[in-house]
This record gives structure tokens, sequence and C-alpha cells, in this order.
């Protein structure tokens, strides 16, 4: 059944429907026959799965009796034949009715996730120092998959970045295990730091006591780079101090900066001039 996410062409306007159409998204097509048992089956699952992706790829259904040149231009030789176009070239096939979850697979690899490219989005924002945008972006793709673990590092960058050490806190627990794990581990010191930081302590009585407060509060304001220059002249007169804390803060203030920006190599190799 034809919808906003499913076409019938022709050999009249393939070209336009699929092979233009194809430079914005995937475009799925459909070889298939009025006599054909296995399209039966085969064609509700791809008109289902169209649906449900809501735009994410096309579906073009090309009935092979009416347009017998298409056929042989893609070479279908058995029905149902399935053809993924992307940029105007097949990039994945399959024959025969595949049951859903292998169908469901095949489409995966071949159009992108809509929460992928939320992601993406996200930490976009990220580099371009727009943390509140990037924290909204994150949220919208946890309201459905709270699970995600890119998503999750995302929103608790996008808190720490804005001072929130506490929320932070409850993204980091119970963190899913996943390849973005030691990323949000390393950024533990710094959610914790700034959930127990009491502003109402203006100083301390030990200078680097003092230093300490003084660079979580520039993180908590954002000042990445100048709370870095104060941790790291703490760690230059005690490599050991509060217990190696400050030396975990300063990994995990690199790692909320992220190696794309141009301060970050530079931090990295002064800190371990410090250490070594």
């Amino acid at each position: 059944m034809a919808s906003d996410f499913i076409v019938d062409v022709s050999e009249a306007d393939f070209e336009y429907q699929v092979l233009t159409f194809s430079q914005q998204i995937p475009v799925v097509v459909d070889f298939w026959a009025v006599w054909c048992a296995p399209c039966r089956v085969l064609g509700p699952v791809l008109e289902k799965l169209a649906n449900e992706a809501q735009g994410a790829f096309r579906l073009a259904k090309v009935n092979v009796d009416e347009n017998s040149n298409l056929a042989n231009q893609y070479n279908v030789r058995s029905i149902p034949a399935v053809k993924a176009i992307r940029n105007g070239k097949v990039i994945a096939e399959f024959l025969g009715a595949q049951p859903e979850p292998e169908v469901r697979a095949f489409i995966r690899r071949i159009s992108p996730d809509p929460n992928d490219l939320m992601i993406e989005k996200g930490n976009g924002l990220l580099e371009m120092n727009q943390a509140m945008a990037a924290e909204n972006t994150f949220r919208k793709v946890l309201e459905s998959t709270p699970e995600s673990a890119p998503a999750r590092l995302g929103l608790v960058k996008s808190l720490l970045l804005q001072g929130d050490g506490e929320e932070s806190m409850t993204w980091l627990t119970d963190f899913p295990i996943s390849r973005e794990y030691n990323s949000a581990e390393i950024l533990r010191p710094v959610a914790e730091a700034l959930a127990n930081y009491d502003a109402s302590i203006l100083s301390a009585d030990d200078s680097l006591e003092a230093a300490y407060l003084s660079a979580l509060r520039l993180v908590k304001r954002g000042n990445l780079e100048a709370a870095l220059d104060g941790l790291l002249d703490i760690l230059r007169q005690d490599k050991r101090f509060r217990k190696g804390q400050v030396h975990r803060l300063v990994l995990g203030i690199l790692e909320l900066m992220g190696d794309n920006q141009p301060d970050t190599r530079e931090y990295r190799n002064e800190l371990a001039s410090i250490l070594f």
C-alpha cells in the first residue's frame, strides 16, 4: 500500500523516484509480481518496516511484469529481489522472502538510526561549546532509549560543562558496559568533585587547598582552561595532593574538553612532563 514512505515505481519515473531520491536517503527497491507467492509474504514486511522507519528509508515497489527493462537492467532473475540503492548505486541486496528479523537487520545496515543522527548532532554541539543545546538533544534520545551509552555520555558531558555534578552522577550510576564506559569513568572524578563542591567555602588555610577550591569554582563556571592551569600548578608542588584526586580531576577535564580542542594535547603533554 502506497504511503509517504512507499511508492510504486515504473520505468518512466525510476530515475527520479529512486536514483535521484537515493542521494538523500537509501531507497529499498522491491522487485515483485502479482503471481509470486513469496512476494506476497515479503511485501507486507517491507511495507511495515518502511512505515515504522518514518522516512529513514524509502520503499520503491517495481512490478517486473510491467517493467521488464528495469528487471533486466538490475539483473533480476528471481523474485522477490530486494536491492538497496544509495547515491544511485546498489549497496546491498537479497533474494527471497526472508524472515522479518533478517529483513530488519538488512534495513539497519543500510539506513541510519535516527538516534545515531541525534547523537552526532549533540556531539557536534558540544564541540561548538553549546552545552545547553547539546543537553536538550541528548535528552530527546534518552526519552526513547534511556540505556543508550553514547547519549548518556553526551548528557553527562553537557551537564558537567554547565557545572552540574549532581545530575551527572545520576547518569553515571550503573553506566552500561560499552565502549563509552571508560570515558564515563574518567569523567566520574569531575562529577564527584562538582557534586561535593560547597560554594560557601570561599577560602582555606592551606594554600594548595585554596587553589583546589578555586579551580573547582572555575570548572563550575565552565572555565576549564583556567581550572587546568590551577590544578597543574598544584601538581607541580604536590603530585599526590588529595591522594591523587587532582591528577584524576585533570584527566577528567581533559576528557571533557575532548581531543578535538587545540589546547587538549598541550595540556596532556604538560601533565606528562609534571608527573614523569
